[in-house]
């Protein structure tokens, strides 16, 4: 996550990391092995450091941006932020629902908890072999259509309640930005005859609730409830707290809001302009607040210092089983370069990656004796015999394991930016930041991948998406018989719905997904 505050600067940092695998290894190819061997001199110390980070250009980000502040990071506190957040995500087993937050830490609904067909979206027959994927030139892949970037709407700015535009609104107090909605109330702009501009001001969902007839403007008001508890209870709202956790699976379940669009109030006079950041708001906020069920893989980690292998830096707590780098990689290939859909990304014990939808990859091989990289998968490929250097050699315990292959993957990913009033959004606007993973993968006899290890701790160990064609609806959508086409002011039976919906922080999913469908369509007269 980024640290997306009043003073951040929005950047566009694209980076192509689905070059050809020869283009790796020689931007990289020093890089790489000169890391191979710190690493074997060193892993304890290795395994410690955050995964490097890169911009636009391929040089390494020194500092990152991150949510957490300071003393989260400090204390490892951050750990246990992720895992309230974790908590919350269901699936459907036997016909139950159950919830990470229902079992122990480190276990998942399912008995084995690290398995690829629970996540990706080709199931069971996704593939397993590394000579398949090598054969079917599966070594890189960029989705066609990138997730897109979204603010993480904090809680101490108001969640959607905030005035993104209006610099007087900027701070990083939650009290005084609820003062300065409350000296600067909707019902006093409406009063006083509002021009165009000033209905532009407007925050998110006061837009919402003027478009859908709420005088009473509930899904603001529910906006600033969520931070006021926090507010009376500890004095203040984390900065970290928001909603990433909606903005993840929106960007890429949810059509690219590409142009700014007018459409008229419930009063049947009041013209609203939802900007692009407008409609993703919502989005965001319906993906966040109504749990629909998720596919996922891993499982919850609370322990913010789980006990290490002295020798090796491997984490070897039970309460934090993660992803198996085997796992990891079959799930990239197989969601990314097979089923050519993303997936959400979230590193436990990396501050700098927490809820991100994953836009492309792209890896090559490396020898796990030699430690050099090469183009050959066949070189790359070590028996196990052969492995004397080994620094896992304690915990390779599958007995089926014949042979281990390296990789070092770069994997792009889509982070937040700043909302703006820009009436077009297209993929130059996202933000994309680029990470290298190392890891060795355990291979069968037949070339399945069974396991292997990953030479960092902070690594991808919670995979999450929901499934394809999954909808994010609210409570109030099952209310409602009528539909909406945006050409018109939305139906009276969508007003006590809407306000019903609203107290639980949701929006209605049959007024969000217009929004979005205008906006997605190419209707430049509809751009003021």
């Amino acid at each position: 996550m980024r640290n997306l505050g009043p003073s951040f600067v929005t950047t566009c940092v694209i980076v192509m990391a689905a070059v050809s695998q020869t283009a790796f290894a020689a931007a990289e190819k020093q890089e790489v092995e000169n890391f191979l061997q710190r690493f074997r001199a060193n892993p304890a110390q290795m395994m410690n450091q955050i995964p490097e980070k890169r911009d636009e250009r391929g040089k390494v980000i020194r500092t990152s941006e991150t949510l957490f502040p300071a003393s989260a990071i400090r204390t490892r506190d951050y750990v246990a932020f992720k895992d309230q957040l974790r908590q919350e995500h269901c699936t459907q087993d036997g016909g139950a629902r159950i919830c990470l937050k229902d079992v122990l830490p480190g276990r998942a609904p399912f008995a084995e908890d690290d398995l690829v067909e629970n996540l990706v979206d080709n199931g069971q027959t996704a593939l397993r072999s590394i000579d398949e994927m090598h054969n079917r030139k599966l070594n890189n892949a960029t989705l066609a259509n990138s997730p897109w970037s979204d603010n993480y709407w904090p809680i101490y700015r108001g969640i959607l309640a905030a005035r993104y535009a209006d610099p007087r609104s900027e701070t990083d107090d939650w009290k005084d930005a609820y003062t300065f909605s409350k000296e600067n109330a909707l019902h006093e702009i409406l009063a006083n005859a509002p021009n165009q501009s000033s209905i532009d001001m407007l925050s998110p969902s006061e837009k919402y609730d003027l478009l859908v007839g709420d005088s009473d403007g509930t899904l603001t008001k529910a906006m600033w409830k969520e931070g006021e508890g926090y507010y009376s209870r500890f004095g203040k709202v984390e900065t970290w707290m928001g909603i990433c956790h909606g903005w993840a699976p929106a960007a890429y379940m949810l059509p690219r809001p590409s142009n700014a669009i007018t459409v008229t109030a419930a009063d049947g006079r009041t013209k609203i302009r939802f900007f692009p950041s407008d409609i993703k708001a919502l989005g965001s906020l319906i993906w966040a607040n109504s749990q629909p069920y998720t596919k996922f893989i891993g499982g919850r980690c609370n322990d913010k210092n789980p006990p290490r292998d002295q020798k090796t830096g491997r984490i070897i707590s039970e309460k934090c089983v993660d992803t198996n780098p085997g796992t990891w990689h079959m799930a990239v290939v197989n969601q990314l370069g097979v089923s050519k859909r993303s997936m959400v990304i979230d590193a436990t014990f990396d501050y700098e990656v927490w809820n991100q939808p994953i836009y492309s990859y792209s890896y090559a091989y490396f020898n796990p004796q030699s430690q050099q990289m090469t183009q050959s998968l066949q070189e790359a490929r070590v028996a196990m015999g052969d492995f004397k250097n080994d620094v896992f050699k304690a915990f390779r315990k599958n007995p089926k394991a014949t042979h281990v292959v390296g990789i070092v993957m770069n994997l792009s990913y889509v982070v937040e930016t700043a909302p703006t009033h820009a009436v077009r959004d297209s993929r130059e606007n996202d933000a994309i930041t680029t990470v290298r993973y190392m890891y060795d993968v355990e291979l069968d006899a037949k070339g399945n991948i069974i396991g292997g290890e990953w030479y960092s701790s902070a690594h991808p160990d919670f995979l999450w998406t929901p499934a394809p064609g999954a909808r994010a609806e609210s409570y109030g959508d099952r209310m409602i018989r009528e539909t909406w086409n945006g050409q018109r002011p939305v139906p009276a039976s969508f007003k006590e719905a809407a306000r019903r919906a609203s107290q639980a922080a949701q929006p209605l999913a049959k007024v969000v997904d217009v929004l979005f469908g205008l906006s997605a369509a190419n209707l430049g007269s509809n751009v003021r």
